[in-house]
């Protein structure tokens, strides 16, 4: 049997979710579009679909599109539609929608205890005639109100009905003026005297002159968790186990094993295992801190915020968030753009979000300035930062002229949720799901790609060899010849750049490999202050590393990734040669 959970955003779909399906589901797309798909099962022959939230189904929107189309290619055995209890009229009329497709369909209305906090008295029995359906009036956030409901779900015996057709060119007006008429029998006080607490609340998280304070100090505090407080500690510590505990013993048990064995376990295998795994503290922190503020309703409230400055990227209010978080890491930030109601969005910050300057590219930017602006340090990577953000800017704009062809500019609406408090079993699910597939697409991906450029530099065709006789090195010195123009035309650079596509921090580790342990004293000779503010702003633009390439190709393919990966070199080249020329012509 196949039951389809649908409803309006921000109901408590998803909660409901998980307490009917338990840890028994699964995450995916659906075909050919980049919204998530849950399915799971309440029984082993009953499966549940979590349908995209929608507000109608008119087919403007591709979470629309899909619903519509499940409905009527898959005609699912049951559809349970959950209800905001405090806002009926706005939730009935998708509600009056459905009834049109003949499918049984079971009233679920969530939150009940606000709407009841809010003096709003459903008569469910009058409202379970009307539309002539189960109801069931729960807590979604408490188990044990959704035993019933579970219950009815799991002893469900399918049948055909028959609705009243629903005249699908009716207008707005004669639908609304129903659903007056409904709830005028049924509700036996929808006034409520004075304000929620979420309208006291927004006085003043949306004051004039404190709503972008208070922004700035919740993702101020979203960033020091993530990379301070929490996941960032919690990363060292992940590597420090792996560097002075698991590393060691694992060389004590290959001291009899040949250096090729070692080479291949300890460079090939766990170099690129310990960079998946110091990823995980601040992925999940990040996506425990995002839950949290997208459950309690204050993500609608950001977006809404910084809709006037988005839409200078031709972007909504959304697209803030994973823009700040690239400043982080990309591959977050990516991820988070699945919230994005429409593909023009998503597609637009793909080609911006890698442009900021993310902390995997710090240490390269340290290593350089303390070289060669040691007095000047912070205004080289102010510098870098600041091309970054005009770069992402210029690009948006160009784009958004672009998309102007294909697209008639929406008007960005969002309603803004009640505050509740979500419960930290909901975060904590909800944060390992949004990062489970990660770490099965892409940590198999880096794998492979780990191994694939340690064979590279520890082989040539007589066999086993050192860097300055590998693959990798003759590479590196065929490669190297493109970037003559650019002032950095030697294999060493070339090849960092290489190993750089894993992370960006390897081009450290492979510029020690290819010039020596001692940098400081290496790198003057080899780089210029010219060379060396080019390789920056190359390092800085050019193709995004494996992790976020997997991200996009898991999220939107692989023509856009390939799109993507020449785009941005392309970028570095060209930024670079004019850098490199310009600061030429005056130093």
């Amino acid at each position: 049997m196949k039951c389809s959970l649908i409803g309006n955003p921000n109901v408590g779909k998803t909660t409901i979710f998980n307490i009917l399906t338990g840890s028994n589901q699964k995450i995916g797309n659906y075909p050919g579009v980049t919204v998530q798909k849950k399915v799971g099962k309440i029984k082993d022959n009953i499966e549940l679909i979590d349908l995209p939230g929608i507000y109608s189904l008119d087919s403007l929107s591709i979470e629309e599109k899909i619903s519509l189309e499940y409905l009527k290619t898959e005609k699912p055995d049951l559809i349970i539609n959950v209800i905001d209890s405090s806002n009926l009229y706005r939730n009935l009329f998708l509600t009056l929608q459905l009834k049109s497709f003949n499918i049984p369909m079971i009233l679920v209305l969530n939150m009940i205890d606000i709407a009841e906090k809010n003096n709003i008295i459903i008569d469910t029995n009058k409202l379970s005639l009307q539309f002539n359906c189960k109801i069931f009036a729960i807590n979604g956030n408490k188990k044990s109100s959704t035993k019933s409901l579970k219950n009815f779900i799991e002893n469900y015996q399918p049948i055909n009905i028959k609705n009243d057709e629903i005249n699908k060119d009716e207008s707005y007006d004669k639908i609304y003026e129903e659903i007056d008429s409904i709830l005028k029998s049924c509700l036996k006080n929808n006034k409520y005297i004075g304000k929620n607490k979420s309208e006291y609340i927004d006085k003043i998280i949306l004051n004039k002159y404190l709503s972008l304070p208070i922004l700035i100090i919740i993702f101020y505090l979203v960033f020091k968790i993530t990379f301070s407080w929490v996941g960032g500690p919690l990363s060292d510590i992940f590597s420090n186990l792996i560097s002075n505990k698991f590393i060691p013993t694992i060389e004590n048990l290959l001291l009899s094993s040949s250096n090729l064995t070692k080479s291949f376990i300890l460079d090939g295998i766990i170099s690129a295992v310990s960079t998946i795994i110091s990823f995980l503290p601040i992925i999940l922190s990040m996506f425990i801190c995002l839950t949290f503020l997208e459950s309690c309703g204050y993500i609608a409230r950001s977006a809404v915020l910084l809709d006037r400055f988005m839409g200078i990227f031709g972007l909504s209010g959304k697209a803030f968030l994973p823009m700040l978080m690239s400043f982080g890491c990309t591959v977050p930030a990516i991820m988070a753009t699945r919230t994005f109601e429409n593909d023009n969005d998503r597609k637009t910050s793909i080609f911006l979000l890698p442009l900021i300057s993310c902390s995997a590219r710090l240490p390269v930017f340290l290593l350089f300035t303390n070289i060669f602006f040691k007095e000047h340090r912070e205004i080289v990577i102010l510098f870098l930062y600041v091309l970054s953000i005009i770069l992402a800017i210029i690009i948006g704009l160009i784009m958004k002229s672009f998309s102007k062809k294909n697209y008639s500019g929406e008007v960005f609406i969002l309603e803004l949720p009640n505050y509740k408090l979500p419960s930290l079993s909901y975060i904590f699910k909800e944060s390992l799901n949004k990062i489970s597939s990660f770490f099965k697409k892409i940590g198999t991906l880096i794998l492979s790609i780990s191994i694939i450029i340690w064979f590279l530099s520890n082989f040539n065709i007589y066999g086993f060899c050192s860097v300055e006789d590998s693959f990798l090195y003759s590479i590196g010195t065929y490669i190297s010849k493109i970037f003559i123009p650019l002032g950095f035309g030697f294999w060493q650079a070339a090849v960092s750049l290489i190993t750089g596509l894993m992370a960006k921090e390897f081009i450290i580790s492979s510029m020690g490999v290819a010039f020596g342990l001692n940098l400081h004293e290496i790198l003057p000779t080899f780089f210029s202050v010219q060379s060396s503010i080019s390789f920056l702003v190359f390092v800085l633009l050019y193709t995004p590393c494996i992790s976020v390439l997997s991200t996009v190709k898991h999220e939107y393919g692989m023509k856009l990734t390939i799109i993507l990966t020449i785009y941005q070199f392309l970028l570095a080249y060209s930024v670079s040669f004019f850098v490199f020329n310009i600061i030429n012509l005056f130093w």
